[in-house]
C-alpha cells in the first residue's frame, strides 16, 4: 500500500518540470532498468514497490529515447508525481556528495604515507542469524575471533596501527584530511604518480556509527551555522593541525575499499544500486523507505550551485548513506573532481520532494 505521505499532484504542479532536461535522467533510469534484469531491487517500505517499477523498467529497455521531449513523455506516461509531505521528524532537505580526485602512490613513500585499506579477512557480515546476544543491533559488521564475534577496530585503533602488516594497502595519499573526506564520500578517483587513473569504491566498514565532524564544530561554536560547509570544515582542520586528528577520530566509522574500473570517465562510481552514478542526476535516499530506480523531482529554490536560478531537476534514486534518513531527505551527486567538490560541499538546502509514483499505484483523477 502506498504511504499517505505521498500526496498526488500533476506535473504542472512541479515547479520547473517543463524547463528541465529529462534525457540524462532517462539514461540514468535505464541503467537501473538494465541492472534490475540481473537482480531485482528491494522494495522500500513507503509502497513504491519493485513490482510496480518492473514493467516501466522493461519499457525503458525497449523504448529508444533520444531527446528531452521523448524522455519527458516517457516519464509522464508511466508516472504521476506525488509530493512527499514533511513529517514531524524532518522537512525536505538536500545535501551533496561527490567523487574526490586525489594524487596517490601505489607504494608508501616519505610523501605518500596515508593508506586506503582493503577489506580484512576477519571482518564478517552480521545479521539476525549470527548476531551475538547483546551485540549492538546497529552493527552490520564484526570481527571474527576464536572466542566469537566482537566489535571491530574503530578509526582511532586502525589509524594507530591495528591492521598494520596485513598487506591490505591499496594505495597511499599524502593528506590524512583528504583520506578522511574520501572515507566520508565512499569513493575516489586516484591520479597515480605513474600516470594511471584508478578508482576505489566502498567495500565494507567497521560498523561503528558515523559521526559528522561538522556537527561537532557547530555544537562547539567553532563554525557558525551560516558558514557550515565542507570547505569550512577543511579550513578549520588546516588552521588547527594540533586538533585535527582528535576531531576526525570522533568519527569511529572506518571504510574499507576495493578497486573498480574507470570504464566511462564521464560517470561516477558504481554505488548502492549497482550502477554508475550520473553527476546532477543521481540521488542518495533512505533505502529502507524508498526503492532504487525511483525517479524524484527535486525543487530547491535556494540552491543555485549547479547553475541557473534554482535547482529543479529530475533525479534517480541510485545510492544511500547512513546520514540519509527520512522520506524527504536526499544527497545530490555532483560528479567527480574538485569542481564537483566545490558544488557538493556547499549544499545544505530545504527542498520539495516529488516522488514519481507508478500510475498503477495511484487512482487517476
Amino acid at each position: 500500500m502506498l504511504s499517505p505521505l505521498f500526496k498526488p499532484v500533476d506535473f504542472p504542479d512541479c515547479p520547473g518540470w517543463e524547463a528541465d532536461s529529462h534525457l540524462q535522467a532517462f539514461e540514468a533510469f535505464v541503467r537501473c532498468a538494465e541492472r534490475a534484469v540481473e537482480k531485482p531491487y528491494r522494495s522500500g517500505s513507503l509502497g513504491i514497490s519493485f513490482e510496480a517499477l518492473a514493467p516501466i523498467f522493461a519499457d525503458s529497455r525497449e523504448t529508444p529515447v533520444e531527446s528531452d521531449g521523448g524522455a519527458r513523455q516517457f516519464f509522464e506516461k508511466w508516472f504521476r508525481p506525488a509530493r512527499i509531505e514533511s513529517t514531524d521528524a524532518s522537512d525536505g532537505f538536500v545535501t551533496g556528495f561527490y567523487e574526490p580526485e586525489v594524487v596517490a602512490s601505489a607504494l608508501r613513500t616519505d610523501r605518500f604515507k596515508v593508506p586506503f585499506l582493503a577489506r580484512p579477512a576477519d571482518l564478517v557480515d552480521v545479521d539476525d542469524v549470527n548476531r551475538p546476544n547483546g551485540f549492538d543491533p546497529y552493527f552490520a559488521f564484526a570481527r571474527q575471533t576464536p572466542a566469537g564475534l566482537i566489535e571491530y577496530f574503530d578509526r582511532p585503533a586502525i589509524e594507530s596501527g591495528a591492521l598494520d602488516d596485513r598487506g591490505l594497502e591499496i594505495a597511499f595519499v599524502e593528506s590524512p584530511v583528504d583520506a578522511f573526506f574520501i572515507h566520508v564520500q565512499g569513493a575516489a578517483r586516484l591520479k597515480m604518480t605513474d600516470g594511471r587513473l584508478r578508482r576505489i569504491t566502498y567495500a565494507a566498514k567497521t560498523g561503528h556509527r558515523f559521526t559528522g565532524i561538522g556537527k561537532l564544530l557547530l555544537d562547539s561554536g567553532e563554525v557558525a551555522p551560516q558558514n557550515m560547509s565542507m570547505q569550512s570544515i577543511r579550513a578549520w582542520l588546516a588552521d588547527h593541525p594540533d586538533k585535527a586528528q582528535a576531531l576526525m577520530w570522533n568519527n569511529r566509522s572506518y571504510i574499507f575499499f576495493r578497486e573498480a574500473d574507470v570504464e566511462d570517465p564521464s560517470l561516477g562510481p558504481i554505488a548502492a544500486a549497482k550502477v554508475p552514478l550520473t553527476g546532477g542526476r543521481s540521488l542518495a535516499v533512505d533505502r529502507l523507505l524508498h526503492t532504487f530506480g525511483t525517479p524524484f523531482f527535486i525543487h530547491a529554490p535556494d540552491l543555485t550551485a549547479f547553475g541557473g536560478d534554482r535547482f529543479a531537476r529530475l533525479m534517480i534514486a541510485q545510492d544511500t548513506g547512513s546520514a540519509i534518513v527520512g522520506p524527504a531527505r536526499g544527497d545530490l551527486f555532483a560528479g567527480s573532481g574538485d569542481a564537483a567538490g566545490e558544488i557538493a560541499g556547499g549544499i545544505r538546502n530545504g527542498a520539495d520532494f516529488y516522488a514519481l509514483v507508478p500510475r498503477s499505484l495511484i487512482n487517476p483523477k
